[in-house]
């Protein structure tokens, strides 16, 4: 199946994105459910990916969340899983699953163009990165490729290949990014598990967008390959309907793999840290930041909303602290790193190819070109030193919590609120970066909409390694309760939308 609708939303849908066109609803159960599902013979992973395959139909002409879709090839996986189910020998953890994956990560047999006219579509495409190929071996069902900006260099989605990424509560506004698509399609139930990459937020910012669950793993917990031009900034992680889900994807994706020579050392399953989390956050320590001390501005309904989360993990047994950690604003030091990054990516490209990039990224490879080693290293520097204040801030707190971002999502189309005076995008994220840097685990959990009906995002951050203790917090709030918000119902389009250029 193509997808439809890649320019972006379609005037008139036929079908609601809050009714699945599955009589069941299948395309609505979480990755867990569905596996108890097949485990009882309740329904078959044909079926399950048959709803989702219907559901993808209906919502990319609203979102555009995928830019490839194999029906069947997802009907002809499911049906072998269906095969092990019925002789009671399924193959791994999530045996059956719809996974969705984002255009960045290798998947065999598919091209994977990363969002760029540069990248061709002809070729072998034979190798699996180490995620895909985990979700392989324990029989997941993978559907479609999903959206990013070119080569992920952005917050938003959107990108000259494959058009505009929308957000699933009003299409109007961007899913963020830059695993845009990913978020749009678990919001949307296009998808229960979706592979994301998280470079400065790619991870949380779309999650936090269109009100899901997000998690940027510590750095090396999900094994990498090829490596990312932007070096040990970009993570790989689970984007889900809520953190049990999560768990079970990561404990998936972490096995091992040697072509990552930075991967950690095996860990204990951290779906074992949600089952041993029987009393939730009771004694934990954590330390409430809802500005970095002044430093950055937050639209009062999102501060709202994030201090109610708050709230409520203190009403579960959490010791709750107002303090800041020691973050002066990094952001010369990231952009050092980061631009650099895409001048080492377009290294290779001729003249004419480097004609086709996003005007945006272009100028990031120019402002990389003109960084000298010693900028390089003196980033390198910086980073170092903010790693280490923040880990000896975790020395008195367990978890730092934050606003994901001081925004709501914005005006789809556009790298930076309109108005704002913003130039990048890191002008807008400054709370998730920062964690890129020290390579520590963080996740986003929704905790309220504003008054447009947009989801906000609570971030939880945990020392290096604590992986367990964050999706612990994060599976309190959603057992309870603090994580619910309403379901996307997105409206009409407003205003024109950006199209996918023709012949592209």
């Amino acid at each position: 199946m193509t997808p439809a609708g890649a320019t972006g939303p379609a005037t008139g849908p036929a079908t609601s994105p809050t009714s699945p066109t599955d009589p069941t609803g299948l395309a609505g159960l979480s990755a867990r459910a569905l596996l108890a599902g097949y485990a009882r013979g309740d329904f078959s992973p044909v079926e399950a990916v048959r709803a989702v395959l219907e559901r993808i139909e209906a919502v990319q002409p609203l979102v555009n969340a995928y830019v490839r879709v194999d029906s069947a090839a997802a009907l002809e996986q499911a049906a072998a899983s269906a095969e092990r189910w019925r002789r009671g020998e399924p193959r791994g953890l999530v045996d059956g699953v719809p996974v969705a994956v984002k255009d960045l990560l290798l998947q065999r047999g598919t091209p994977t163009l990363r969002g760029s006219r540069t990248v061709r579509a002809a070729g072998a495409w034979d190798e699996d990165a180490p995620p895909v190929a985990r979700l392989r071996e324990h029989g997941a069902v993978f559907v479609g490729k999903t959206t990013t900006p070119e080569f992920g260099w952005k917050g938003v989605t959107d990108s000259s290949l494959n058009g505009v990424t929308r957000n699933p509560y009003d299409t109007s506004r961007t899913s963020g990014g830059s695993s845009g698509g990913s978020a749009a399609a678990v919001a949307l139930g296009a998808a229960p598990l979706a592979l994301g990459t998280d470079g400065g937020g790619s991870i949380r910012i779309p999650a936090s967008f269109c009100g899901i669950f997000g998690l940027k793993p510590t750095y090396g917990r999900v094994p990498v390959y090829p490596s990312s031009p932007f070096g040990t900034l970009s993570h790989t992680g689970p984007m889900t309907r809520d953190a049990a889900d999560a768990a079970l994807l990561l404990d998936v994706i972490s096995g091992p793999d040697w072509r990552d020579w930075s991967q950690l050392a095996p860990a204990p399953p951290v779906r074992e840290a949600l089952g041993a989390g029987a009393d939730g956050v009771k004694g934990v320590r954590i330390a409430y930041s809802p500005s970095f001390g002044g430093q950055v501005a937050v639209r009062p309904e999102v501060a709202s909303a994030v201090r109610g989360a708050v709230t409520a993990l203190a009403g579960l047994g959490a010791y709750v602290e107002e303090a800041d950690p020691d973050i002066s604003d990094p952001v010369e030091a990231f952009h050092t790193l980061w631009f650099t990054g895409a001048a080492r990516l377009a290294a290779p490209l001729g003249k004419e190819q480097r004609a086709l990039l996003d005007p945006g990224l272009r100028e990031i490879v120019a402002a990389g070109e003109r960084r000298s080693a010693l900028e390089y290293l003196a980033a390198v520097d910086a980073r170092m030193e903010l790693g280490r204040r923040l880990g000896r801030f975790h020395t008195r707190y367990d978890l730092l919590v934050t606003p994901t971002l001081p925004v709501t999502a914005f005006e789809a189309g556009r790298e930076t609120p309109r108005g704002s005076g913003q130039r990048r995008w890191t002008a807008w994220t400054p709370f998730t970066y920062p964690f890129n840097l020290t390579q520590q685990p963080a996740a986003t959990v929704p905790c309220g909409v504003d008054a447009d009906g947009l989801p906000v995002g609570v971030q939880i951050v945990a020392a290096r390694h604590a992986d367990g203790l964050v999706l612990r917090a994060a599976h309190a709030l959603y057992e309870s309760g603090a994580a619910r918000i309403p379901a996307p119902a997105p409206g009409p389009p407003y205003g024109t939308p950006v199209a996918k250029p023709a012949g592209s």
